[in-house]
């Protein structure tokens, strides 16, 4: 019987098989869904994937695009509010 906080579906359940050849099941942690554009809804690009507490631990560079609106917006959606903050 697995522990009590590996019972609920938060952990996904790999199948895996030791070197003994029995197949035994490890539970992983499942994997953070991709960052959306706060306009359009479509997925970001270059933008890191992960746990706060990884996404914490890699450079701030490398976590989203280093331009304004980057990590908030998408490319296409981005241009399209500069071009009408310059027109404004």
């Amino acid at each position: 019987m697995p522990r009590g906080m590996y019972r609920s579906r938060t952990f996904r359940r790999v199948k895996v098989r030791t070197p003994g050849g029995s197949v035994v099941t490890h539970y992983k942690k499942r994997k953070a869904s991709p960052a959306h554009c706060g306009k359009c809804a479509a997925k970001l690009y270059a933008v890191a994937r992960g746990s706060p507490s990884q996404i914490r631990k890699i450079a701030k560079s490398s976590r989203r695009p280093e331009r304004p609106y980057g990590g908030v917006l998408c490319s296409p959606c981005a241009r399209r509010e500069h071009i009408s903050k310059a027109r404004s």
